[in-house]
């Protein structure tokens, strides 16, 4: 049985062109704050990562903040978190995130937050960890996505024996809920795949 304590939240620098993102990122701080979750994500004070910081902070939650040494500017460093570690570049951080999560989310987001989904979905297809990974597809957001990777099992790119497991919501609000009811069906991740897992970087 795995208990969820930290969740790994991947979203945007941005805040997007539609108010219900930065609004689902609000919510989703608030939930997992309430949840007693702590929040690991790119250590910024912008764009959803900055709201979704922000709200777990102003409800009370513990943040982990992880940004590379050459985004402290760019992002601007989020300084009320209560650890916030810089790492010199993007694989170290990636690597830290993995470590200091339970589980996974993508709220919307750009390039960087696609990339940094689809790599854990990767390794959790190739049986390297079990930990619970969840689209938040926001107003819809991630539903172009869903459908590329239903393509792909159309045309035999996703073959039985290397199924993609992961979890769908649309409200913010499912989120904590399913994440802990996923939780408590998967075994531990084992060592020897934690040791499989580090070695990628």
């Amino acid at each position: 049985m795995t208990d969820i304590r930290s969740v790994c939240v991947y979203c945007g620098s941005g805040r997007g062109t539609d108010p219900v993102f930065s609004e689902a990122a609000e919510v989703l701080g608030r939930e997992l704050a309430r949840a007693g979750l702590g929040l690991v994500y790119g250590g910024g004070n912008v764009g959803l990562m900055g709201t979704l910081a922000r709200s777990v902070l102003t409800h009370g939650g513990h943040v982990t903040g992880v940004i590379p040494e050459f985004l402290k500017s760019r992002e601007r460093l989020l300084d009320d978190v209560q650890e916030t570690i810089v790492v010199p570049d993007m694989h170290t951080r990636k690597r830290l995130m993995f470590e200091r999560a339970d589980a996974f989310v993508a709220l919307p987001g750009g390039i960087g937050t696609l990339e940094e989904l689809v790599e854990q979905m990767t390794w959790a297809q190739l049986g390297q960890h079990k930990k619970p990974i969840l689209i938040l597809s926001v107003k819809g957001f991630w539903r172009p996505l869903l459908e590329l990777f239903a393509h792909m099992r159309q045309l035999g790119f996703i073959r039985p024996g290397l199924e993609l497991n992961y979890l769908v919501a649309e409200k913010p609000e499912e989120v904590v809920p399913m994440l802990l009811a996923a939780g408590r069906r998967l075994p531990e991740t084992s060592p020897e795949q934690a040791a499989l897992i580090e070695q990628r970087f």
